[in-house]
């Protein structure tokens, strides 16, 4: 072997050295700070962008499951008046659904499918008026800030709407 050749052979080594993923120095591995900021960044961006429809949507299906369920206690005591010939006054209330109130001839209750009246999606009991003001009965919840009016999740959601 001539010098040239072993000069050669060295520096080939020494080039496929620099090229190997086991020589990395501590400095080129992984990413620097900057990277690692910018894409935390990136994400928090991110994150906020779609936090408020997360929300949203969640606001206005609670909204959504009380109109469901109104319905479904409407329901409830148009069977009731069926079975009965009459709706619950404002004393019995809702429970009147659920269990026989005094000495109701005809009641074939219950008329919910659970053992107590469901609250409002808010966890709050539903409010019912009888005599109604908007028809024979009134139910009603005054959504997630507990007070009459209001907009969007806080607006009031009643049987007559």
């Amino acid at each position: 072997m001539s010098a040239e050749e072993i000069i050669r052979n060295l520096r080939n080594l020494k080039r496929r050295r620099k090229a190997s993923p086991d020589n990395v120095r501590a400095s080129e591995a992984g990413f620097t700070l900057i990277e690692l900021l910018v894409v935390m960044v990136i994400l928090v961006l991110l994150a906020s962008l779609v936090a408020p429809r997360v929300i949203g949507y969640l606001g206005s299906s609670r909204t959504k499951s009380a109109k469901v369920q109104i319905e479904s206690l409407s329901t409830s005591l148009e069977l009731y008046k069926l079975d009965t010939g009459r709706y619950p006054d404002a004393r019995e209330g809702l429970n009147a659904l659920v269990q026989r109130p005094g000495d109701v001839p005809g009641w074939n209750g219950p008329y919910l499918k659970k053992d107590k009246v469901p609250p409002d999606p808010w966890g709050q009991p539903y409010i019912y008026r009888y005599p109604g003001k908007h028809g024979p009965f009134d139910i009603l919840t005054l959504g997630a800030d507990k007070k009459e009016g209001g907009q969007g999740e806080d607006q009031d959601v009643a049987s007559w709407q």
